[in-house]
């Protein structure tokens, strides 16, 4: 990750200071999807928003890192990994590992402006200290979120998705290193794999940025350039269980960016496409099915479609168009609670025949005089009382 001296993370994820790890991951993955550059193709300003999105959440999601940002006011591979003691308190006891720099506090002026915060002064020091020496690569490498959409009957049943996963990936010709070949000694620290850098009366070492510690010269690698990292497209097989879910977060390991370390993780989001009959609400399905006039006044037993196949449904006589009926665990198998199954609701809707010729009018007529009940007695004396 590239030293940032002046940044605001919590500002960049528009949360506060105090804000919980789990605030910080909702707050980045909103604002991720808003500025994705797959959801902006060629906004550039959405593009370097999404980078900093991305340096801010690699900061503030790890705990250590987020440690050291918010006692130095800024943050930088470089001074993440050497230069914390330049400002940390020594632990209880003394002691440490690697090596110590040597200070010199008398040249400094610690009073701040008034109405600035006091580790302004710091951020200024040390940021411009580390940015002209900071690492070209990420110490750990971002995570990924891949937007996928699989249909209904994956969902249901469960799958393996190839996705193809465009993501860095370590230089295989340089293994990550970025140098192309080592030989001679390093002109800039003269083969120590050190330089010693002095701000005022305050004097300590860090690694040679042109030979990134090895005391020895060599050029980039042809393949990366020196980066260490170069792009590929990584066709990845991801295992959907049975009866996920809208929206489900898959976390894959070690499938994300290579930093300089380590890789980071792919997460992958799920949409689920809708079916033509069956609606999902979590693990319950519901559908509508028709019914006639007949098998609502006098009550049947008729066939109804389930995500396993058919099943049997009782019609009461004297049903009304719009009832709902529940057939229990014929919904989906949980993916979140082992051995549940949802239920699946079936909503019927009364068909009203056409009478095609005389007989059929005559019939209806003669069912008519048969139940004279008006099922819109007392309406207009309920519509005239008011609420």
């Amino acid at each position: 990750m590239p030293a940032s001296a002046q940044k605001d993370y919590y500002a960049t994820l528009g949360v506060k200071h105090s804000a919980s790890a789990e605030e910080i991951r909702k707050a980045y993955r909103r604002l991720a999807r808003k500025f994705h550059p797959d959801v902006n193709p060629g906004n550039k300003s959405a593009e370097e928003r999404f980078k900093d999105l991305q340096e801010a959440y690699d900061v503030l999601s790890d705990a250590k890192k987020r440690d050291f940002y918010d006692r130095a006011g800024f943050y930088s591979d470089q001074a993440f990994q050497q230069g914390a003691e330049a400002y940390a308190p020594p632990p209880p006891g003394g002691g440490g590992q690697g090596p110590v720099p040597n200070f010199d506090f008398s040249g400094f002026d610690f009073e701040a402006e008034p109405g600035a915060e006091r580790r302004g002064g710091f951020r200024d020091l040390f940021g411009n200290l580390f940015n002209r020496h900071a690492a070209t690569a990420e110490t750990a490498g971002s995570d990924l979120e891949y937007q996928a959409t699989i249909g209904f009957w994956e969902a249901i049943r469960g799958a393996v998705l190839r996705l193809p996963v465009p993501r860095m990936e370590a230089c295989p010709q340089c293994h990550g290193s970025g140098s192309g070949g080592r030989g001679g000694v390093c002109q800039e620290c003269q083969g120590k794999g050190q330089v010693t850098q002095q701000v005022g009366g305050m004097r300590f070492n860090l690694r040679c940025p042109q030979c990134q510690g090895t005391g020895k010269q060599g050029s980039a690698c042809p393949r990366c350039h020196g980066q260490g990292r170069v792009r590929i497209e990584d066709m990845l097989e991801v295992r959907i269980k049975p009866g996920t879910r809208e929206g489900a977060r898959l976390r894959i390991a070690g499938k994300g960016n290579w930093g300089s370390q380590s890789y980071g993780d792919l997460y992958v989001v799920l949409h689920i496409q809708p079916h033509r009959l069956f609606r999902r609400e979590g693990d319950d399905i519901h559908l509508h099915v028709p019914i006639t006039l007949s098998e609502a006044a006098l009550g049947a037993k008729i066939e109804v479609p389930t995500i396993d196949g058919q099943a049997l449904l009782k019609i009461p006589p004297g049903t009304q168009n719009g009832q709902r009926f529940r057939l229990r665990e014929r919904g989906v198998v949980s993916a979140q609670r082992e051995g549940a199954r949802g239920d699946e609701y079936v909503e019927v809707r009364v068909v009203v025949p056409r009478p095609a010729d005389e007989r059929s009018k005559e019939l209806l007529r003669e069912l008519a005089r048969l139940n004279p009940e008006d099922p819109r007695a007392g309406l207009e004396r309920e519509a005239q009382a008011g609420s």
